[in-house]
């Protein structure tokens, strides 16, 4: 028995939670290699890189495909569990879940199109270089770290969620120390402002922050309550942060007023985190070398 692909693993994967109980990650992948008999060689079977095993990394990406879809979402504490359109799609007893029949539904083609309209759609080998397919993927598995993330995060604790937010602005330079940052944030509770934290290590101006875990859009009038907010403490600067958007009248607001209301929404956020190893670590790396064509002078 060879190690399956992540298509022939996803309708095992949505079986497993036909219950329509929630079980950890792990146990589910647990009993996917039950499942399709594999051996503990093949179990243990890493990528090429060393750092993953292979049936790991192919059940996660048959989860994730299945969460695009809408079939299945992430508990709290990294607990999985079907959703009424995965339970209405094993009711139809089908032989196989393709990417094909994922596309069926609409959640799944707006992350199709989100690839698309990020220019970060896998390209063939027939039409790019090698780099530009290394450079492509990089920028596919980023996007999905930014899903992740902002997935994680909207399960987590709005007391984590404050924390998170200062681990980001502190590790950014803002705020002093962690200590100084957590005396001041989330704190004050005064008329829509959730902290202060120092612009920079020595205090010489602060900025007042609004942070929400929202799935929907945020709209204008938030920003104007923040704002209005902003005058109450005489304030000219503020960081408005989401875990969801903001709407295009939100942002055209804050430029055309006098206040710095810096507007950060989920996916910047989570590349923050990514950018200055937030909630994140480093899996493998590769070092392009090209000839050196001095050397040969």
């Amino acid at each position: 028995m060879t190690i399956p692909d992540y298509k022939t693993i996803m309708l095992p994967f949505l079986q497993k939670l036909g219950d329509n109980k929630s079980y950890p990650l792990q146990r589910i992948m647990q009993e996917l290699a039950n499942h399709f008999q594999l051996t503990e060689e093949e179990r243990a079977q890493l990528t090429p890189n060393g750092k993953q095993r292979i049936f790991i990394n192919r059940c996660y990406w048959a989860k994730k495909y299945l969460s695009e879809a809408g079939l299945v979402e992430s508990a709290n504490r990294g607990l999985v569990n079907i959703t009424p359109e995965g339970i209405k799609l094993l009711q139809e007893n089908p032989d196989f879940i393709s990417v094909k029949r994922l596309e069926q539904y609409d959640s799944f083609q707006a992350y199709k199109g989100r690839s698309r309209s990020s220019e970060i759609s896998i390209p063939s080998d027939e039409t790019h270089t090698p780099e530009e397919i290394i450079d492509s993927v990089y920028n596919e598995l980023r996007r999905v770290l930014i899903s992740d993330l902002i997935e994680k995060i909207l399960n987590c604790s709005p007391r984590f969620f404050e924390d998170l937010v200062l681990d980001v602005l502190v590790t950014m330079g803002y705020g002093g120390s962690h200590n100084d940052a957590t005396q001041s944030v989330g704190r004050t509770g005064d008329g829509g402002i959730d902290g202060i934290i120092k612009e920079d290590k020595l205090g010489l101006d602060a900025i007042y922050l609004q942070a929400k875990r929202w799935k929907g859009s945020v709209g204008r009038p938030e920003i104007q309550s923040f704002a209005g907010a902003l005058d109450g403490v005489r304030a000219k600067k503020g960081i408005f942060i989401t875990t969801s958007s903001f709407t295009q009248d939100a942002k055209n607001y804050v430029k055309g007023i006098e206040k710095k209301i810096v507007l950060i929404d989920g996916e910047q956020l989570a590349s923050f985190m990514i950018e200055y190893n937030v909630g994140v670590s480093p899996v493998m790396t590769y070092i392009l070398k090209k000839i050196d064509t001095d050397y040969f002078e």
